[in-house]
């Protein structure tokens, strides 16, 4: 199968989940038409029921689609070749606890058949990229803390030198320093050619590596777009101009360019994504931002972000 530069490609994606009679009970995903690109980092975003880990679970091939087709590096996701040429980082890792870090990315590299000469170079590699030192990488597991799991998870889900990476809410768990350099690897990745999904609620992380996002609300997508254009506040023009008094600066858009001005620029200013993020879901719930943040589902602030 062909992919024409597609590292994943939904058409009319749906998952509908049915009750104990077989009836149509949730429509967890409904009609998804997506392309992620290779090489580009991707944000999956969307509150609580939206049908982001969905998604995931379906080009993962862990649950089935009700309809539509799916394709995955070229493949159908029920393909062996497709499993050998991605990397997943759930949102928890259950990993093995009593092995130690180098012991558990062995593990992991002899399931994709990796001989040994290949681990022996790998896994100190891994390990040195993640930020395990030598003293940590000989801990078991069970006496890892949040961030080191996350670390180690991470490593885990790179051992196979995957195409393409699925990360979901890297960050948890992470320090602000641990999540700088958690970002710097996202986008490091992309810099080796490869492809990164990231599915999280820290808004800012998102903003900060991701070429293009979707937001998805109650199984739908809401818009899709690079983040940069769906930033941009269109309606509203700010001019920067250098050199000119507060009185050429009233008759500036008329007579800029008679007017000497120095380093003059007009542009569009930028909202946030978690502006962004708000505006979407409230157009759709039609609630007001109260104390707590978006109200829905129950949900409020960061949690009201969570798959």
């Amino acid at each position: 199968m062909a992919d024409n530069g597609e590292a994943v490609r939904t058409n009319h994606l749906t998952k509908v989940y049915k009750d104990f009679w077989g009836r149509p009970k949730v429509t967890a995903l409904d009609d998804l038409n997506l392309t992620i690109h290779r090489g580009e980092v991707f944000g999956l975003l969307g509150p609580n029921g939206s049908g982001k880990s969905t998604t995931i679970k379906l080009l993962l091939n862990l649950i089935f689609p009700t309809s539509g087709d799916i394709s995955v590096l070229g493949y159908r996701p029920d393909s062996r070749l497709m499993k050998e040429k991605i990397g997943f980082l759930p949102e928890e890792s259950y990993l093995h606890r009593f092995l130690n870090g180098e012991e558990t990315l062995e593990f992991y590299g002899k399931m994709f058949r990796l001989d040994r000469r290949t681990l022996k170079r790998r896994v100190p590699e891994l390990l040195d990229i993640v930020g395990l030192d030598a003293k940590a990488r000989k801990r078991k597991l069970r006496e890892y803390s949040k961030g080191m799991a996350r670390r180690i998870g991470l490593a885990q889900a790179l051992i196979n030198n995957p195409e393409l990476i699925l990360l979901d809410e890297p960050t948890t768990g992470l320090d602000p320093l641990g999540t700088k350099e958690m970002k710097d690897l996202i986008l490091s990745l992309k810099q080796q050619g490869k492809t990164v999904l990231l599915c999280s609620h820290l808004l800012a992380d998102v903003q900060d590596v991701c070429d293009r996002i979707t937001i998805l609300f109650r199984g739908k997508m809401q818009t899709l777009g690079e983040v940069r254009d769906l930033l941009q506040v269109r309606d509203i023009a700010q001019i920067q101009a250098r050199g000119l008094t507060a009185a050429q600066l009233e008759e500036v858009r008329q007579f800029i360019a008679k007017m000497g001005a120095q380093d003059a620029t007009i542009t569009h200013p930028t909202t946030t994504l978690e502006d962004l993020f708000v505006r979407v879901v409230l157009q759709k719930t039609g609630e007001n931002i109260g104390a707590g943040g978006v109200g829905y589902a129950g949900a409020s602030g960061d949690n009201a972000a969570r798959s």
